[in-house]
């Protein structure tokens, strides 16, 4: 019984690690295009860097069936945008300040940020 335990213990402190504590070191700069690709429960990079005020396109691609990974949401820049499966979609970022800004999915499983500067 107590290994039962412990497993079921260890299996939620890996969960919540892989899902609200993980942070991956990739950064994409923006120097023309750049895509993000949508894949096995993270973004691929998870942190992009673009140009202060001038307006940009990140390319997001979903190869994961998940339906979490439908939807992609900024929320402090208002954008809202559905990735269909297997399919390029391109955002559009608005000429905007320096600043950090998070990106994730409806319910913040797929994590990302993006980094004006």
């Amino acid at each position: 019984m107590l290994w039962i335990n412990v497993a079921g213990v260890v299996l939620i402190a890996i969960i919540v690690w892989w899902f609200w504590l993980y942070k991956s070191s990739d950064v994409a700069m923006q120097n023309g295009a750049i895509e993000v690709l949508v894949k096995d429960g993270v973004y691929k990079p998870s942190k992009i860097k673009i140009p202060a005020n001038e307006e940009s396109t990140i390319t997001f691609l979903r190869s994961d069936a998940s339906t979490c990974a439908e939807t992609l949401q900024i929320p402090d820049l208002d954008i809202n945008a559905t990735l269909g499966l297997n399919k390029k979609v391109k955002v559009t970022i608005p000429a905007s300040k320096p600043g950090r800004h998070a990106f994730h999915c409806q319910m913040k499983m797929y994590v990302g940020e993006l980094i004006i500067e």
